[in-house]
């Protein structure tokens, strides 16, 4: 089973939860219905763990040619010698493709019972993530692509809660998702990948155009998320008042700001790594903040 989990970076899935959470609170202004909690909870898990173990189906051939020349550990919410568990020979092809179907329909069917309309941002993250995979060798502007992605299930999460949210907030939900992901995420895994993405000719952010111009581009695209991230209320029916905007603004300097300081000074690996895993708790930080708002109001 440990070898699934790794295909599929179950710690980081379940982390990414949080986001569709916290959305969904935040649009609903409140807990949805026990039945649409339970399902939405059970829904996202299942499309996580598809998609993320979709990423290593189609990326077979790179990931074989990464682990050729070793397999660094990762940074610590995806740190596992189990990396790449289908290219390190530790599962076969047919199993991985059985485990991305099962949970594929388990989406699928979740989806239909939410709100059938949401298998249009389903399909179309399945479809980006294939071309996200195969843009490697490409082009850098890949990291848009991934953005895209991971934006997928917390616009879907409002699409869960609110019959017909309006196109502005979802426009501008969008694009501070998209932040977070590319700074905080995207740049920052091909910071740890450098020296397997260098030995296979891969084209990323901090190869094309190094680490001193990929560290100041995390600093102000995260710095962007935390200052957008004070418009958010705006699109919740409660009235959240500054001490919710205060909480948020807190949350993102020291879990984003501040680490990216520290990351665009000394340009360290470690860094690097460090101020990923902090990414990964921003989300669920903002969840637990919105709960307990939910709660008070």
């Amino acid at each position: 089973m440990q070898r699934f989990l790794a295909l599929s970076r179950s710690v980081h899935g379940v982390l990414d939860i949080a986001l569709p959470g916290f959305v969904a609170l935040l649009w609903l202004g409140g807990f949805p219905d026990w039945t649409v909690l339970v399902l939405g909870l059970l829904t996202a898990l299942a499309g996580y763990t598809a998609i993320y173990a979709l990423n290593d189906i189609v990326g077979l051939h790179d990931d074989r040619e990464k682990v050729a020349g070793g397999v660094k550990r990762g940074y610590a919410v995806e740190a596992s010698e189990m990396r790449y568990p289908i290219a390190q020979n530790l599962l076969s092809m047919k199993s991985a493709l059985a485990w991305f179907g099962f949970w594929f329909a388990l989406t699928i069917v979740g989806i239909y019972l939410l709100n059938p309309r949401i298998l249009l941002i389903l399909f179309g993250a399945t479809v980006l993530e294939i071309v996200y995979v195969k843009l490697l060798k490409v082009t850098w502007l890949r990291t848009f692509v991934s953005g895209l992605v991971k934006s997928a299930g917390p616009m879907a999460a409002v699409f869960a809660v609110v019959e017909q949210p309006a196109w502005p907030g979802l426009a501008f939900l969008l694009v501070w998702l998209m932040l977070w992901e590319i700074g905080g995420q995207n740049i920052l895994a091909d910071w740890n990948d450098l020296d397997e993405d260098r030995r296979i000719g891969a084209r990323t952010i901090p190869l094309v155009f190094g680490l001193p111009a990929a560290g100041r581009l995390v600093l102000v695209l995260l710095s962007l998320v935390v200052l957008l991230s004070l418009l958010l209320p705006l699109f919740s029916p409660l009235a959240l008042g500054w001490p919710f905007q205060l909480a948020l603004l807190v949350a993102g300097v020291v879990l984003l700001v501040l680490p990216a300081v520290r990351l665009a000074r000394t340009l360290d690996g470690a860094q690097a790594a460090r101020l990923f895993d902090h990414s990964s708790l921003y989300p669920l930080t903002l969840l637990v903040i919105m709960a307990v708002f939910v709660l008070l109001s």
